[in-house]
């Protein structure tokens, strides 16, 4: 029986990757998922939580509580949004009794990309190669890690032919985004930052796998400023190139 997936596509996968929306959304149809994006879907609340607007934050994990509620599971290209549901919206609505049981759901269903590959789908990569070889390395985000997603993405990658992987050097490293962190502290996230994008260099990967947008767009603009030539891409975006999938539209 097929899994009964909705797409909980985040705010910045939208607004300036959806390929990587679409990828994900063919890579579980390929599997064998019925998948379904719910269009009245809003931010999860993390940027309000972030900043200490609890109150408005709880809002919108209401909303989000009862608009994805019906399905059985919700899938996220983003570790930190992922995160934001399953770590917090347990004690943004702790007190509100309506909610207990769609939080409940909610929460225990919500998994990340490659979380719900590896844990739920138990997919094997092994069938697949990409059109030619390729070097490529990985970053880890924070957030990742403390949902408890670890080298499940490089063991799906190196599961894959014509994969050359390089490990990146200081793996346990943030990127230097951190959300509202980028802003309020430039300077120290400017050099979080270069320090990753040396250690990308020296790999010598012509592409980089970050799973979560906002560690996509800080990598890879300051890769842009710094002239590291590699495409820091969503591993969604080169498993759909190994399916053959295109992900201009859906």
């Amino acid at each position: 029986m097929a899994h009964h997936v909705a797409l909980f596509v985040t705010c910045l996968t939208d607004q300036f990757y959806p390929q990587v929306g679409v990828a994900i959304a063919k890579i579980l149809e390929h599997f064998g998922c019925h998948v379904t994006f719910p269009e009245a879907q809003t931010c999860c609340g993390q940027p309000f939580y972030n900043n200490g607007f609890h109150p408005e934050s709880a809002e919108l994990a209401k909303r989000m509580v009862a608009i994805f509620e019906p399905y059985e599971y919700i899938v996220t290209p983003s570790g930190s949004c992922c995160a934001m549901v399953r770590e917090h919206f347990p004690h943004l609505l702790h007190d509100d009794h309506a909610y207990e049981h769609a939080l409940r759901h909610v929460s225990s269903r919500t998994y990340e990309f490659v979380e719900f590959l590896d844990k739920v789908l138990k997919a094997d990569l092994s069938h697949l190669k990409l059109p030619t070889p390729e070097k490529i390395t990985y970053h880890y985000t924070c957030h990742l890690r403390g949902i408890g997603v670890k080298d499940e993405g490089v063991r799906l990658l190196k599961q894959m032919g014509n994969v050359d992987f390089a490990p990146l050097e200081k793996t346990d490293q943030c990127c230097g985004f951190g959300g509202t962190f980028a802003t309020k502290y430039p300077a120290i996230s400017g050099a979080i930052v270069e320090d990753k994008i040396n250690c990308i260099r020296q790999t010598g990967a012509a592409t980089t796998i970050c799973n979560d947008a906002g560690c996509t767009m800080n990598i890879s603009g300051m890769c842009h400023r710094h002239g590291v030539e590699t495409r820091v891409r969503h591993i969604a975006e080169l498993l759909a190139e190994a399916l053959g999938i295109g992900i201009s539209a859906w």
